[in-house]
């Protein structure tokens, strides 16, 4: 079939076969007598490979080396570099988890804050934010106190 066929029913462009092809990706297709790329089901069970590869967050490196793996049938391999990004999942979960975490309290802080009539400093909204708002309360409320003779 020509590039074009193949891009119809893998759904990809023609650029994106050309360019998994120079990158290896994809082994290099036939030529015709009129000098076109001729592929085979082979090239689009591959193209389709790395489609789910992309879905799953391989990178390019990666996704040679799972081609290479299922070329080989190294299901060891395989199952290898699935653990491999199964754990780097895990890794991310917990990082976005704790970047949740920290957003929904600077905005919950916040919210109170404006809410109270009050205006907050970015040092507030660090992670020890309650102990260096309240310490900036004293602070101001202890100087408005002091008669203005004795203030700094």
């Amino acid at each position: 079939m020509k590039i074009g066929e193949l891009a119809a029913r893998t759904g990809m462009t023609t650029s994106a076969i050309r360019f998994y092809e120079q990158s290896g990706l994809l082994p290099p297709a036939g030529r015709g007598a009129n000098g076109y790329r001729i592929y085979d089901e082979a090239a689009a069970e591959r193209l389709r490979q790395i489609q789910l590869a992309q879905r799953l967050g391989f990178s390019l490196d990666e996704m040679r080396g799972v081609a290479e793996d299922m070329d080989a049938f190294a299901k060891e391999g395989l199952l290898a570099r699935i653990d491999e990004r199964l754990r780097e999942i895990d890794a991310l979960r917990v990082k976005l988890d704790g970047q949740r975490g920290e957003l929904q309290r600077i905005r919950d802080t916040l919210q109170a804050e404006w809410e109270a009539g009050r205006c907050l400093k970015v040092d507030a909204l660090q992670a020890d934010a309650p102990a260096a708002a309240a310490t900036g309360r004293r602070a101001r409320a202890a100087r408005r106190e002091r008669p203005a003779a004795t203030r700094k």
